[in-house]
């Protein structure tokens, strides 16, 4: 929702930052869900794998991933190594609960 540029005063901010958090909790909650579903294809994705003795390690796979997220940076305006980073630690926790696919634990 866009601030309004007309809107001055203590209750106007307020009003205003309660819109934007209330925006910002919903977007957190599609980010938290969206992690939640990868993490749930990974998990799909290490049962294949471990059907069909495919190693875990692709890292042809984890280099794809990372050169899209680097793409969507460039075009987004977003730095580049944020996402290289906020990437490692999703493909870390995901490779973690593969292992643990692979290994025939719960994950």
């Amino acid at each position: 929702m866009p601030v309004h540029p007309h809107s001055t005063g203590p209750d106007a901010a307020a009003e205003d930052l309660e819109r934007l958090r209330a925006q910002l909790d919903a977007l957190d909650q599609v980010l938290l869900d969206t992690v939640r579903d990868r993490i749930r294809c990974c998990v799909r994705i290490a049962g294949v794998k471990r059907r069909h003795s495919v190693p875990m390690m692709q890292p042809h796979r984890i280099a794809i991933v990372q050169e899209r997220a680097a793409a969507f940076a460039a075009e987004n305006d977003i730095d580049a190594d944020f996402l290289h980073r906020l990437y490692d630690l999703i493909i870390d926790e995901t490779c973690r609960v593969e292992d643990l696919v692979m290994a025939g634990e719960d994950g």
